[in-house]
């Protein structure tokens, strides 16, 4: 029977015209709504309207059945018949997609339609979470950048740039942990290490941060000769560093 297809996890729920059916996606939980049979109910109201009308005039009899009647009005059931849960299902079903690997139903925002798996399963989760993570940036520019903060987002996107080359990366989703981290976090794969920056001079890897550290403390005055230490002007004869 179609009423015993595999269904998302849903709640039924009535706001006065009748109950409804919630599907949630089994991943992040987002709530897909079916339509209330408003005519229905209303039909079905007013025939037992006036159905308990009449019962009420049967003495000992009459006001006991108006009560059943009046508790089963569907304007305040919380009561589905497989037909009508089936027919909500169908309402819905175009918004949640049955993952054939982890079994679980993922919304539009969790599916990959050109692989035909979830977010999470799908062979393409690198590209999918790069996608996502420039869609990301492109709403935090918009919203830096309306408020006169353009300049220091720049800043600190080439600080997690920067951040970002020098750490080990996740082939598979893109997860990103310290150097030297040999399997990821999330999924256990093997990690890939960030290329070596070694040492100009004794090539010991630096991380490329530590070069530029020991350039600086290295500099000497172009005048006097005089250690700089990372100092923009000589601090023996004032002359500008560079």
């Amino acid at each position: 029977m179609s009423s015993q297809r595999r269904m998302p996890r849903y709640d039924v729920h009535n706001d006065g015209v009748g109950p409804y059916a919630v599907f949630y996606c089994d991943i992040c939980s987002r709530e897909f709504r079916s339509q209330p049979d408003v005519a229905g109910t209303i039909t079905k109201d007013l025939g037992r309207e006036a159905v308990g009308g009449l019962l009420r005039r049967i003495p000992l009899v009459g006001g006991a059945a108006a009560s059943s009647m009046q508790r089963q009005d569907p304007r305040y059931t919380y009561n589905l018949t497989p037909q009508q849960l089936e027919a909500a299902w169908k309402q819905v079903e175009p918004n949640l997609h049955l993952c054939p690997t982890c079994q679980r139903f993922a919304c539009p925002s969790d599916w990959d339609t050109k692989s035909g798996y979830c977010a999470e399963d799908s062979p393409r989760r690198e590209e999918l979470a790069q996608a996502q993570a420039e869609q990301a940036t492109g709403v935090i520019k918009g919203i830096a950048g309306a408020l006169g903060l353009g300049e220091a987002f720049r800043g600190v996107g080439e600080a997690m740039k920067s951040a970002s080359a020098k750490a080990a990366r996740c082939p598979k989703d893109g997860t990103l942990a310290p150097t030297g981290t040999k399997f990821c976090p999330n999924c256990g794969g093997a990690m890939v290490q960030p290329a070596a920056d070694p040492c100009p001079q004794c090539g010991a890897e630096t991380a490329g941060a530590k070069i530029e550290r020991a350039m600086a403390a290295a500099a000497k005055c172009s005048n006097c000769g005089a250690e700089l230490k990372g100092a923009k002007f000589c601090p023996e004869c004032g002359t500008k560093a560079g």
